[in-house]
């Protein structure tokens, strides 16, 4: 896939890279935020149905991926700061859509209710307002295998928690991925998780009832930490909020076989095209 590639100077003078797939049938720009430890090639899968309607962003945090070589003696970074970045991206490939995957979604909610004008639509997967029992003894579980470095723990328990119905091959992948981070990357992920346990849940969900934006939760059916029912509680706190529950799928959806990346698309498109044909209508009523 032709992408174009740069490295964009943000917040704090950090350094970020970045790849553009350019779609030339297309106005419409989407900015995909991806979640703890994974890097923008996690969304690979989603770029297939992502392409055709898009032109789609993704980046990787100064300290993942292919940024983390550009950001020498790099601070750890918070969600605020990740907030940061994400809205100066936004206004640098005057992306009009989001879609963040699990604790990437805090920081795009907390971007999001910055309420900036490009905006228009935004997808949230695998995320829930609430840490609910199952996610606390994730949350437990991975502060003590990352405080101590563990690399096998720190494997073993995302393919035994939240990539529990992961094919052998992606939990193969999530394995020798997460196991081979460096020092810091776990420090910076460890310092995520203080961040997020430690979540003032009322001042987090005033934050995302100043989203004006339109938002598609999508989780899966199977994934028990962060469940649809914890997603629908977003209801209360978020008025144009729609919910999409994939069946037979947990917590990484499109990744777990075909049918759920079929039943993502559909869910995506469908939120996407209601869009575009209500502009078209109101163009039209305009002409009339």
């Amino acid at each position: 896939m032709y992408a174009e590639k740069a490295l964009i100077r943000v917040h704090r003078d950090l350094k970020v890279h970045t790849c553009f797939y350019p779609n030339p049938t297309t106005a419409a720009t989407i900015i995909l935020v991806n979640g703890s430890l994974a890097t923008s090639v996690s969304f690979n899968a989603s770029l297939k149905y992502l392409r055709p309607l898009f032109n789609v962003v993704v980046y990787d945090l100064p300290y993942q991926g292919l940024s983390r070589g550009h950001n020498l003696e790099l601070p750890l970074i918070g969600k605020e700061d990740e907030a940061l970045i994400l809205l100066e991206l936004i206004e640098h490939f005057r992306a009009d859509h989001l879609l963040a995957f699990s604790w990437g979604s805090v920081a795009a909610l907390l971007a999001l209710a910055q309420r900036p004008a490009r905006i228009n639509k935004a997808i949230i997967s695998s995320f829930s307002p609430v840490l609910n029992p199952f996610m606390l003894d994730y949350l437990s579980r991975a502060r003590t295998a990352l405080g101590a470095c563990d690399r096998q723990a720190i494997g073993n328990l995302l393919n035994d928690t939240i990539g529990e119905h992961l094919p052998p091959l992606f939990k193969r992948c999530n394995f020798r991925h997460v196991s081979a981070l460096e020092e810091f990357e776990y420090a910076q992920m460890l310092y995520h998780i203080r961040q997020v346990a430690g979540l003032d849940c009322d001042r987090f969900m005033s934050c995302v009832e100043n989203v004006d934006a339109q938002l598609l939760f999508i989780n899966g059916e199977l994934d028990r930490y962060t469940s649809p029912a914890d997603a629908r509680l977003f209801s209360h706190m978020a008025p144009q909020s729609q919910f999409a529950t994939i069946r037979h799928t947990g917590h990484f959806l499109e990744l777990e076989h075909k049918t759920a990346l079929q039943d993502v698309k559909q869910a995506v498109e469908r939120f996407v095209l209601d869009e575009d044909v209500a502009d078209c209508e109101r163009r039209m009523a305009m002409v009339g």
